[in-house]
């Protein structure tokens, strides 16, 4: 089976390929870096912050 790849939008093959559902670890790759520089965001509501309290793993 063939599906069109996320990053360049070529044809890839979906059984044997590891890199599914991208065509290559390049374009696997520089999706994951779009996600690092935050080019694409899951929208959610902001977490309350404590500032009375240390944040966790800090001790004292």
């Amino acid at each position: 089976m063939k599906i069109k790849c996320p990053t360049c939008k070529g044809l890839a093959e979906w059984g044997e390929n590891p890199f599914r559902p991208f065509c290559s670890e390049r374009c696997r790759l520089i999706d994951l870096g779009r996600w690092l520089d935050e080019d694409y965001r899951i929208e959610g509501e902001e977490d309350e912050v404590d500032e009375s309290s240390p944040p966790p793993g800090d001790y004292l």
